[in-house]
């Protein structure tokens, strides 16, 4: 049967698109907030060389790269050296022809010129301007990188391991917790929360449905401690009469993005992560983690944040499976 064009649902698609909310056993956002899609480019070598690669990838494959680049470098120009004949380099450096003339680039390229070993001919001289150039050139953008990396204002939120179906107000909720883990201060934070889960279309076909979720609150103005993100299961919420077995056979995942403005840079940053079926405890409450001192202020105990205790639902909290 061809399938049923919903324009609505196209519309809250996130941006995900068609194909990918079509798969399968597929999680699309990881707990880290990347996205669960492989990228692939027709040239490596462009995305090498992509500055937003550059800015995004972790600090050891960064330096890891700047370290192949720095040694491929110097590698192409002792061949070159060696290209200007056997005498364009005199002096010895108590190592063979290849290496003289690799500790030779090293040396000019870092502008440390030992003068054991110098150029002779103008081959020779010629191929030092050009690596000099080079080399300042390259420093210069390694440096410009490095700047930018740590200058970058970026969001460092870290999440509850697991989100719970806990008792709220004589219904129930689904909660998770978020803290700061860095020194700068964070304001005017705002959560959305987006509910994913597999539904039969008009064509009998099971395709991936998007439903945003009502917050208890979607703001909070500072961010000292840690909020609870609270999604009341109400009358009117799409997880009403839903059961962990229902939830977990429509593999919902919980999709969260919460922006804020950091004091610091007075600049807008994000973090996204996710929620799967299974990373829900069902009938449980976040432990406490402010206590009060006797010096009359605040104690938090930060190894208890993502530690849960049992809250069974019963009574009028019980989610009752839809018909």
């Amino acid at each position: 049967m061809p399938k049923v064009y919903d324009p609505e649902q196209e519309e809250r698609d996130l941006g995900f698109g068609s194909v990918l909310s079509s798969q399968r056993r597929l999680r699309l956002l990881n707990r880290d907030g990347s996205f669960n899609v492989d990228e692939y480019s027709h040239s490596p070598w462009a995305r090498l060389g992509s500055y937003h690669l550059l800015l995004n990838i972790s600090w050891t494959r960064f330096f890891a790269l700047l370290a192949a680049a720095y040694l491929l470098l110097n590698v192409v120009f002792a061949g070159i050296y060696l290209l200007c004949g056997p005498d364009a380099l005199r002096g010895s450096a108590g190592t063979g022809p290849f290496w003289r003339a690799f500790f030779f680039s090293i040396h000019t390229c870092a502008t440390i010129g030992y003068g054991n070993v110098v150029p002779n001919g103008l081959a020779a001289n010629l191929v030092v301007t050009a690596e000099s150039l080079v080399g300042l050139l390259g420093f210069a953008f390694a440096a410009g990188l490095i700047l930018a990396r740590f200058s970058r204002p970026r969001a460092d939120i870290l999440y509850s391991e697991k989100a719970v179906i806990a008792p709220y107000r004589g219904i129930t909720a689904f909660e998770f917790r978020v803290v700061n883990r860095r020194e700068n201060q964070l304001i005017e934070l705002r959560a959305q929360l987006l509910l994913s889960r597999f539904e039969a279309d008009g064509a009998g076909q099971r395709m991936r449905r998007y439903y945003a979720l009502a917050l208890e609150r979607e703001t909070v103005t500072f961010f000292p401690l840690n909020w609870t993100v609270v999604h009341p299961i109400d009358d009117a919420s799409p997880l009403r009469g839903w059961t962990r077995e229902r939830m977990l056979e429509a593999e919902a995942e919980f999709l969260v993005l919460i922006t804020a403005v950091d004091e610091t840079f007075f600049q807008t940053v994000h973090s996204r992560s996710s929620y799967t079926a299974d990373e829900i405890v069902w009938g449980a409450k976040f432990a406490p983690l402010v206590s009060p001192a006797q010096d009359g202020h605040l104690r938090v105990d930060w190894s208890r944040f993502h530690a849960v205790e049992p809250a069974p639902l019963g009574g009028e909290e019980r989610i009752v499976a839809a018909p």
